[in-house]
Parts: structure tokens; C-alpha cells; sequence
């Protein structure tokens, strides 16, 4: 590893993941192990999503906890 913490992907590794010069990688940390991976170029499906369901008196996230600890009959 370089000093600025960059690493080289061996041969091997960088044809089975189909890695080309510029890729983006991703390390995750699964069971006690490190994966690597090659990172999702892709925008995420569910992005359109966000904020489709608008709700009257749902505006914030203290609107949707006060409506949960009603449920919950807690006192908010």
C-alpha cells in the first residue's frame, strides 16, 4: 500500500472481477472478512422513490415519531 493508501489489484483478481483502468471498487466487510467488489455504476433503483408518499402532518422525522409513539401508546 502507497502512502496516500492506494493499493494494486493483482492481475488475477482485477480479470476475475472484470477490472478495467478507472473502475471503482468497493471493500465491504462481511462475517469477519473483507470482500472486494467491483462498486455499482448503476444509480440506485429505488432513488426515484424518495419522497413519492407524501402524507398530510408527515412532513418530518419527529412528525413520523410522534405517529409511532402514538401507535405504541407512548407519550412523545
Amino acid at each position: 500500500m502507497t502512502s496516500k493508501g492506494q493499493i494494486t489489484i493483482p492481475l488475477p483478481v482485477r480479470e476475475r472481477l472484470g477490472l478495467k483502468p478507472g473502475d471503482h471498487v468497493q471493500f465491504l466487510f462481511e462475517e469477519g472478512r473483507t470482500v472486494i467488489r467491483p462498486a455499482r455504476n448503476a444509480p440506485n433503483p429505488f432513488r426515484r422513490w424518495i419522497g413519492a408518499w407524501r402524507t398530510p402532518g408527515m412532513e418530518s422525522a419527529d412528525d413520523i415519531k410522534s405517529w409511532i409513539a402514538e401507535l405504541r401508546d407512548d407519550k412523545p
